[in-house]
């Protein structure tokens, strides 16, 4: 083997640049930029530019998307305020194309207006409203909705949303966009009506414009969303007029006024330790009586127990309790036996609502609904679900090439959910029930409509855009057992309408061999064909007859005009 040369040594020496001797410094870049200039670019953000880059947690994230997102918001909006004010909606609302993918939109409701002061905020602000800060069942509750319309149609057409407020007291007309920076309103051409001009009325018009937009009469289309607002208001009525100048009426089925939705009080169980301490802030009364006064179903019993778990001076102000205080009166509440909330803040559509509705809209062969008992989810919201099961007659969807699919309609807070269906918990709980059971062989081909409500003071969302429901176990089981309720009852009505189905198709088999069997006993007897024809007859009638109805169920009860209800509040599971 021959012997490398001094040369090939030393350029096949390795070398250590940490020990190594150079003429030249090496370079720290880390130490010779300076932490000023790290830092420059750093700034604060409002939540409007946050949104702004990141609109499609507002939902705007296709074009019939977007114009449907903005009926959504305005529907919503329009609906709340009329129930705050205990009157029956009425809302009209108008889609217009003025251009490719650019439409206008207009959206009239009768609620009491909105006061002078607070009309920039509404329109003009994010995360400003009446709803996020109060504990009580509304379709809206971030404070994002109705101000992202003003930010996504100023950020398409560069132009201001238009909006024309009439309460009792004046009638205001502005002009409104959004600084985004600051996340504040700026309104413009501000005019001052006189009353007379509107007469009595009062309400919001609001009239804006919009691109990237597209309408699409499908199942997430501005019309379909409407339709299932409908579904699930059955007080409200409804006027819309398509690009095409149709106008449909959804006329209100229910003339019972929904109650104003109560504000409830926190429950121990759903408060945590930063909660406990804002609130305790704000008060000069003792822990033990703000901790009665502030939540619900704590009371004195209560209290004695919680001194038992707990080295906490309870008779001290409750501005004086500290963190460790509020941790471990939080872990005590963990081992002390509370009433489930009060479910007086939620306020369900009601059985026979729905049961209306959806004969008027929907118009199946066969309807049943349910209620199911009021329950608890993230540890101390109340919630409640309300189920409905359409089958046959106009029930399910029908494609353009003629087939029928199941239908799924999704509600939280009776506001329909038509996108992200897939990641939602309602969804994904239908498909968790095994339908075989029931008899429905096929579920996705079906002549099927299945209408879920989640109803809530507080609905878990899987995001700001408010179209699905995250996953919580609570919600999950309650209404997977809804369904299955009402699966139950579907298995005994078609059970039934198969007994019918084959005993009337042994009626006609008799019937038709009745005719040579007389002839035959005829012969063989010497006797009447008439008479034998008509004992045969009668006995066919009374066996047969009588027993088909009694299998099928009267007629009336399955042309979707006298249409069954399930047991109320059934808890079986």
């Amino acid at each position: 083997m021959l012997k490398k040369t001094e040369k090939e040594k030393r350029d096949n020496k390795p070398k250590n640049t940490l020990t190594e001797k150079t003429d030249n410094k090496p370079k720290n870049t880390l130490t010779e930029k300076t932490t000023d200039e790290i830092f420059k670019e750093f700034r604060e953000i409002s939540i409007s530019e946050f949104f702004r880059k990141n609109r499609t947690q507002l939902g705007y994230s296709g074009k019939t998307r977007n114009l449907t997102t903005i009926v959504h918001e305005l529907v919503t909006n329009a609906i709340d305020a009329c129930e705050e004010a205990e009157i029956f909606p009425e809302i009209e609302v108008r889609v217009e194309k003025v251009d490719n993918e650019h439409y206008k939109f207009f959206c009239k409701d009768n609620a009491y207006g909105i006061p002078k002061e607070h009309i920039g905020g509404v329109f003009g602000k994010m995360l400003a409203g009446t709803k996020f800060h109060r504990n009580v069942q509304m379709r809206g509750q971030q404070g994002i909705g109705v101000s992202g319309i003003t930010m996504f149609c100023q950020m398409t057409t560069g132009k201001p949303v238009r909006v024309i407020t009439r309460t009792k007291a004046e009638c205001i007309e502005a002009k409104i966009m959004i600084d985004i920076t600051r996340n504040e309103p700026v309104m413009t051409d501000k005019k001052k009506y006189d009353l007379n001009l509107f007469g009595n009325s009062t309400g919001t018009i609001i009239e804006g414009e919009c691109k990237k937009a597209s309408y699409i009469n499908n199942e997430s289309g501005v019309f379909e969303y409407l339709r299932r607002t409908a579904i699930a208001n059955p007080h409200s009525k409804i006027a819309f007029t398509d690009p095409d100048g149709k106008k449909t009426i959804f006329e209100k089925t229910s003339r019972e006024i929904l109650k104003k939705p109560k504000e409830i009080k926190l429950h121990p169980r759903g408060i945590n330790v930063d909660d406990l301490i804002r609130l305790s802030k704000r008060e000069n009364i003792s822990v033990s009586s703000f901790l009665i006064n502030r939540l619900s179903r704590v009371t004195q019993d209560k209290i004695n127990e919680l001194r038992a778990l707990v080295d906490v001076d309870l008779n001290k102000k409750s501005y004086e309790m500290t963190w460790q205080d509020a941790e471990k009166i939080i872990d005590a509440f963990k081992n002390i036996k509370f009433l489930a909330p009060s479910s007086e803040g939620l306020r369900t559509i009601g059985e026979e609502n729905i049961q209306m509705a959806l004969t008027a809209i929907v118009n199946p062969e066969i309807l049943f609904v349910i209620t199911r008992k009021p329950s608890v989810h993230s540890g101390g919201y109340a919630f409640q679900i309300e189920c409905a099961f359409c089958y046959e007659g106009n029930a399910g969807r029908r494609t353009s090439d003629g087939k029928i699919k199941s239908e799924i309609m999704r509600f939280a807070n009776s506001v329909p959910l038509l996108f992200d269906n897939g990641e939602c918990l309602i969804t994904k709980a239908i498909y968790d029930v095994d339908w075989k059971r029931y008899g429905i062989r096929d579920f996705d081909n079906s002549p099927i409509t299945i209408f879920v409500n989640v109803v809530s003071t507080y609905i878990p969302y899987a995001s700001a855009g408010k179209q699905s429901i995250s996953y919580e176990e609570e919600i999950f089981k309650e209404v997977k057992y809804g369904l299955m309720d009402v699966g139950r009852n579907v298995a005994g009505y078609i059970s039934k309408k198969k007994n019918a189905e084959t005993e009337k198709t042994r009626l006609k088999i008799l019937t038709v061999y009745s005719m040579p069997c007389s002839d035959a006993v005829s012969i063989l007897t010497a006797g009447s064909y008439d008479e034998i024809y008509a004992k045969f007859s009668k006995v066919i009638d009374t066996k047969y007859k009588q027993e088909g109805n009694k299998e099928g169920g009267d007629e009336e009860n399955q042309n979707g005009t006298n249409l069954d209800i399930s047991n109320n509040n059934s808890n079986r599971n």
